[in-house]
């Protein structure tokens, strides 16, 4: 018997950008369980750390995690800013598989540009401007050089990750400009492009995780997954927190969701779709975190947490 064989994704090829960590990684992961295989993506190899300057968790584990999953790991170290690497990485899923169903752009990395607190004017130009090629020109390239491919088959699946709904970030102010300029793009290019590739039988979706307790985030409270409530003490708010899993499963839904197409062209977030597909994240908890941001800057008082899980 072949170990794919009730695998929901078994035969599928999905493609995970930036996925040396974070939400990209728990993405590729469960997909993987799903029996796909996945090609990773990063900056951060053995031996040399990417512009994070994180060198903690690389492509290479992150492919291992997927195959540990049940799927098959396939790392590659790709400078999504760099076309000529890009269409490498696109020549070469085409040689090795012939198709690509699932492309998840989730390439960020920019955390560390953020200047909060700043007017746009005195924010450093070169971080703005920085910020903006890692969180839209990522996007545009990995799209004009892999479409091709997902269209390929009918079905194929085109999922762009950014920080918050389309429709929460109209109504807020993402402070600082570049940060909300690169987070308010996608959704437009996903429109666009869901336009784009209808007639092939495809679609193309936004997502919006919650606040997701990656390795960064915990560093930063100086906690572990553990103990992660230790960093309510800091910012109340982070107990509508949720782990990179959570997220993981909702693309996995989406994956596996034979009538995915009536989301063509939307901006979702993974909490909503939580109550959609029922599932959960580790705790067996639903966060929402868009509803519950929603409140917290209309009130301007932080929710109790559990009436929004």
């Amino acid at each position: 018997m072949n170990h794919d064989e009730g695998k929901a994704l078994a035969g599928k090829v999905a493609l995970v950008t930036g996925a040396s960590r974070g939400g990209a990684r728990a993405i590729a992961v469960e997909l993987g369980r799903a029996g796909a295989t996945v090609y990773v993506t990063g900056r951060t190899t053995r031996g040399k750390a990417g512009e994070s300057g994180r060198p903690a968790e690389t492509v290479e584990e992150t492919a291992e995690l997927v195959t540990a999953a049940g799927g098959k790991g396939i790392p590659a170290v790709v400078d999504h800013l760099q076309a000529d690497q890009v269409q490498a990485l696109a020549e070469r899923i085409d040689r090795e598989q012939g198709r690509l169903d699932v492309l998840v752009n989730a390439i960020w990395g920019a955390e560390h540009l953020v200047e909060r607190g700043k007017k746009m004017w005195d924010c450093d130009l070169d971080n703005g401007l920085r910020m903006l090629r890692l969180g839209i020109d990522t996007y545009y390239v990995t799209s004009h050089h892999l479409l091709p491919l997902l269209i390929r088959h009918p079905g194929g699946l085109l999922v762009e990750l950014t920080d918050g709904t389309e429709e929460f970030n109209r109504a807020h102010y993402r402070a600082p400009f570049a940060f909300d300029l690169a987070k308010f793009a996608p959704f437009r290019m996903t429109w666009a492009l869901s336009e784009e590739i209808k007639e092939y039988g495809c679609t193309a979706l936004g997502l919006a995780p919650g606040w997701m307790r990656t390795e960064a985030m915990l560093d930063a409270f100086h906690i572990t997954e553990e103990n992660w409530r230790d960093g309510c003490k800091v910012d109340p708010t982070f107990a509508i927190s949720e782990t990179p899993l959570f997220t993981a499963r909702a693309v996995t839904a989406l994956a596996t969701d034979p009538d995915v197409a009536r989301f063509t062209g939307s901006s979702l977030s993974v909490g909503t779709l939580a109550k959609q597909y029922g599932f959960t994240d580790a705790d067996g908890s639903a966060p929402d975190s868009v509803r519950y941001f929603q409140d917290y800057m209309r009130t301007g008082q932080a929710p109790d947490p559990d009436d929004y899980r």
